[in-house]
């Protein structure tokens, strides 16, 4: 096994057999969540498909996630302010100290959504979104943490990181600011990626980027959920069908030595009537979390369609060359069942098939008439009713 002290914190991807210069089972056995990398030449060449006008302009428009972090060096002094914003706030601000970042940029613009395909090596329901930042020389969101996994690939300019690869490294936030920023960072490490370089960041790592000029970043997160949100989410699934006759009970109970003790006779009931509720039931469970995780942080749902073509009307249009055409907000994800079968999940709602079925629907963007026709019964049924649901939309094939 390769030593700690042997596995480089730098690397130059340029020769190597991904952007991650390794192949992916050697980048998650050495770095996935155990310590950052920095990819020189992840993408040589790497033009980005995103203009600086182009953010600005889609930080303006309804619907978007979009912030604004200002900084006053003079007086350390941070400033943020959230979007929507007027077309005419981007021109009044200074050639310096600045940032816009946006949201789910990967929703919005299929260029940027192509990203995506080079990072199939993880779950895609692992997959938060797409940010996409641009800084003015000088620009940065402050030193702080984040308790995600995340890849900052270089799109344009030059961006200087810093950060801190010390055990236990301090984690106190100022208290006069309106983002959670470090009172306190000490690098161990300082680069400055050119465009087509990536940095990734497991969680926990203290890190600060600053623009050296006017820069974009192109940054691919896949945020986990939190112990504390599962255990509630999980919580109130087992316990919105669960009857009331299901209680504490003590048929056994006998003559106490000390009525106001809870002895382990009561603690051994109690957690009797918590196993009433099926928290071991495999399927169940699979259930909770497919349908959990495929609307944890999503801002968006697509809207059911007004109208939707007959099943017969629809099988018509694909073998006309039409294509059914994925939602980009729609999150899909499947399972195997206890029972051979598959579960396929879209958008909080779980949906019975094959396996083949589920795993096709699950990864394609795209449906024509021949994997339409592929699909059994139980799989174009929920075809059908997706497109219904707004997470499918029908399109000719010349202007997908």
């Amino acid at each position: 096994m390769t030593a700690v002290r042997d596995i480089p914190l730098e690397i130059d991807a340029a020769q190597g057999p991904s952007p991650l210069g390794m192949l992916p089972a050697d980048f998650l056995r050495d770095y996935w969540q155990k310590r950052p990398l920095l990819i020189r030449n992840a993408f040589p060449g790497f033009v980005s498909p995103l203009e600086p006008e182009d953010l600005a302009g889609l930080a303006c428009e309804e619907g978007t996630l979009a912030r604004l972090v200002e900084y006053d060096r003079a007086n350390d002094r941070w400033q943020l302010r959230h979007g929507p914003f007027e077309e005419s706030v981007f021109p009044a601000l200074p050639d310096h100290d600045w940032t816009v970042l946006v949201q789910d940029v990967d929703k919005w613009d299929a260029d940027v959504r192509e990203l995506l395909t080079h990072f199939q090596f993880l779950p895609r329901w692992r997959m938060d979104d797409i940010m996409v930042s641009f800084a003015a020389t000088g620009g940065s969101v402050g030193a702080h943490i984040d308790q995600y996994d995340v890849f900052l690939l270089q799109g344009q300019g030059q961006r200087r990181w810093q950060i801190d690869t010390t055990p236990n490294p301090a984690s106190d936030y100022r208290s006069d600011v309106d983002i959670r920023l470090l009172t306190q960072f000490t690098p161990t490490h300082d680069w400055v990626l050119q465009p087509g370089d990536m940095l990734y960041l497991p969680p926990g790592i203290p890190h600060h980027g600053v623009a050296v000029d006017p820069c974009l970043t192109i940054s691919i997160g896949l945020r986990a959920p939190s112990a504390a949100e599962l255990l509630d989410d999980w919580a109130s699934t087992l316990t919105a069908d669960a009857p009331d006759t299901l209680r504490y009970v003590d048929p056994d109970l006998a003559l106490p030595e000390d009525s106001g003790e809870i002895d382990a006779s009561a603690l051994a009931r109690a957690e009797a009537a918590l196993r009433q509720l099926q928290m071991d039931d495999p399927d169940r469970f699979g259930d909770w979390f497919g349908q959990f995780i495929t609307t944890y942080r999503c801002a968006v749902q697509p809207a059911a369609a007004d109208t939707t073509p007959t099943p017969e009307a629809l099988a018509k249009a694909l073998a006309n060359d039409a294509l059914l055409l994925r939602h980009p907000w729609s999150r899909m994800a499947w399972r195997r069942d206890s029972r051979g079968g598959a579960r396929l999940y879209v958008g909080g709602h779980a949906h019975a098939m094959a396996v083949a079925d589920a795993r096709m629907l699950a990864a394609l963007e795209a449906i024509d008439h021949r994997l339409y026709a592929g699909l059994g019964p139980s799989g174009q049924q929920t075809v059908h009713a997706l497109l219904a649901a707004g997470h499918y939309q029908l399109a000719q094939e010349d202007a997908a």
